[in-house]
């Protein structure tokens, strides 16, 4: 078994509050001019995006990668729309899944894969209202609760 190199750029650690998580894909970005050597600089932020499935293609919305810090007229708009490469027939499936009420698209992680390529880790994602996102901080607090007290007693 070969071991994954996958550099992680940027995580939306809000989303995984937000949004119960049902079902993830990798999705391949379009990407222009200096924006890869950007986030080689690690400059990416995913809080509050989303994509949308439009005619038969996937759009990232409100992803900002500020511009390279030494480029120059090569900068693009740091807030554009990005469309992610899939297959046709996933985008069938996310276009089918979205339809549903409640349901939405949300970026998880941007990452370099082995080979020098930027993915997106897209997931398919339903709303939490406030009491389920209560229960899953006190879920989170018990378990953490739970780790502390076997750590204290392998002392």
């Amino acid at each position: 078994m070969v071991k994954r190199e996958e550099k992680t750029i940027a995580k939306n650690r809000r989303a995984y509050h937000e949004y119960e998580i049902l079902e993830s894909f990798e999705a391949g970005i379009e990407l222009k001019g200096t924006e890869v050597r950007s986030l080689r600089e690690n400059n990416c932020q995913l809080t509050d995006c989303f994509a949308l499935v439009r005619d038969g293609e996937v759009w990232l919305h409100n992803v900002h990668i500020p511009p390279y810090s030494h480029g120059n007229l090569n900068n693009v708009d740091p807030d554009r729309k990005r469309k992610l490469l899939l297959h046709r027939k996933e985008i069938r499936r996310l276009n089918e899944l979205t339809r549903e009420k409640g349901m939405a698209l949300v970026p998880l992680r941007m990452y370099f894969k082995e080979n020098s390529l930027v993915k997106v880790e897209l997931a398919i994602a339903r709303g939490k209202k406030l009491y389920d996102k209560r229960a899953s901080m006190a879920e989170r607090d018990t378990r953490l609760a739970i780790e502390r007290a076997l750590k204290e007693r392998s002392r």
